[in-house]
C-alpha cells in the first residue's frame, strides 16, 4: 500500500508542505483547494520537479475531496492569513467557518486519517477539528510546538554562534504570545542554557520566540510565515508515516496531564503511526506550571467563545490564504 498525505489548502503553507513531503520521499500527496486550477497547477509543477529531485512520489491536485481517499495523514492549512497588527485570535470566527466546511469532507473521504491542523488560532482550531470530526483525540493534532521550538533554537544558535543541530529546546502552551519556552530544559551540545547565557538575555530570546510569527508578518506586510511551518508539518508527518515514535512538542488533547483537562494545548508527545501514543509529562517548577496554566486559560477562553457561538460552514475568501 502506498503512503499518502492529504493537504487541504494549496496556498503558501499547503504548497510548501507538499514540496517538503515529496522531497523527503515520505508519501504521495493529494492537494485540495477550492480555487479552480490552483491545486492542480501546483501539483503538476511539483511533479515535474520529481526527476530533478530524484523521487518517484505521486502528487495530484483537485477541487474535489475525493482524492483524499486512502490518506494516512491529512493536513489542514486552509484559512485566512494574519495581517500586520492582527493576533492569531483575531482570525477565530472566520477560520472556524472555513473549518466547518472542510472537516466534514475530510471525515467522509479519509475516515481513518490522522489530522494535523495548521490553521490559526492553532489550539482552538485543533479543538474545533476534533469536535467536527468526531475522531479519537489521538488522531487529531495541532502543529505548533515543533515550529515554536525551532524558532527558539534558531535564535539561540545565532546568539551563541553554534550549529542549530547542537541546540535542543522545548516549548509548551498555546501557539501565541503566552507560549512557554522552557530554558531549564534547553541545552546546547548537552550543556544547560543557564550556564551559557544570563537570564535576562534568555528572556529576550524567549520574547522574540513568542513574537516570531508576528515578526515575519510585519516584514512580509502581506501574508504570514510558511517555510518554517511547512518544515514543522513535514517533521510530524514523517514521524507518523514512518512510525518513528518520536518525541515532539505538539498541540494535543489533555486529560489531567499538567493539571489540565478537556483542552488541546502544546505539550511533548510520542508521535507514531497511531497518532499521539502518549503525552509526556515533564516535571515543572511552580513558576513554569503557572505560566503553562495562564497560557492554557487563554486557549480555554477562545474555546468557550466558540462553543457559545458554533460556526456555520463558510467559503474560503479568494486571495486571502494561510495555506
Amino acid at each position: 500500500m502506498r503512503l499518502k498525505v492529504g493537504i487541504i489548502g494549496a496556498g503558501n503553507v499547503g504548497g510548501t508542505c507538499a514540496q517538503r513531503i515529496l522531497e523527503r520521499d515520505l508519501a504521495d500527496v493529494a492537494l485540495v483547494d477550492v480555487v479552480d486550477g490552483l491545486a492542480a497547477g501546483k501539483a503538476l509543477d511539483l511533479a515535474e520537479a520529481a526527476p530533478i529531485e530524484g523521487h518517484d512520489r505521486q502528487i495530484a491536485g483537485a477541487t474535489s475531496y475525493d482524492i483524499l481517499a486512502g490518506a494516512q495523514v491529512v493536513v489542514i492549512t486552509a484559512g485566512l492569513a494574519r495581517k500586520p497588527g492582527m493576533s492569531r485570535s483575531d482570525l477565530l470566527d472566520a477560520n472556524a467557518k472555513i473549518l466547518a466546511s472542510i472537516v466534514p469532507q475530510v471525515k467522509t473521504h479519509a475516515p481513518d486519517a490522522i489530522l494535523i491542523t495548521v490553521t490559526n488560532p492553532l489550539d482552538i482550531m485543533t479543538h474545533l477539528t476534533w469536535k467536527l470530526s468526531g475522531f479519537p483525540t489521538s488522531r487529531v493534532i495541532g502543529m505548533a510546538g515543533v515550529l515554536d521550538a525551532a524558532r527558539f533554537r534558531y535564535f539561540l544558535a545565532q546568539r551563541l554562534k553554534v550549529s542549530v543541530k547542537e541546540v535542543s529546546a522545548i516549548v509548551l502552551g498555546g501557539h501565541g504570545d503566552s507560549m512557554v519556552p522552557l530554558p531549564r530544559y534547553t541545552t546546547v551540545a548537552g550543556v544547560p542554557l543557564a550556564s551559557l547565557l544570563p537570564a535576562e538575555e534568555v528572556e529576550r530570546l524567549i520574547q522574540r520566540t513568542r513574537e516570531g510569527g508576528a515578526e515575519v508578518v510585519t516584514l512580509l506586510k502581506a501574508g504570514s510565515a510558511f517555510y518554517a511551518p511547512a518544515s514543522a508539518v513535514a517533521d510530524m508527518a514523517q514521524a507518523i508515516v514512518r512510525d518513528e515514535h518520536r518525541r515532539l512538542p505538539c498541540c494535543a488533547y489533555l486529560t489531567g496531564q499538567y493539571g489540565l483537562n478537556d483542552l488541546f494545548c502544546g505539550v511533548p508527545v510520542t508521535l507514531s503511526a497511531r497518532g499521539v501514543e502518549e503525552v509526556i509529562e515533564l516535571t515543572l517548577t511552580d513558576a513554569e506550571r503557572a505560566a503553562l496554566h495562564r497560557s492554557a486559560q487563554e486557549v480555554r477562553k477562545d474555546v468557550a467563545a466558540l462553543a457559545a457561538s458554533p460556526p456555520h460552514p463558510g467559503p474560503l475568501p479568494s486571495g486571502e490564504r494561510v495555506g
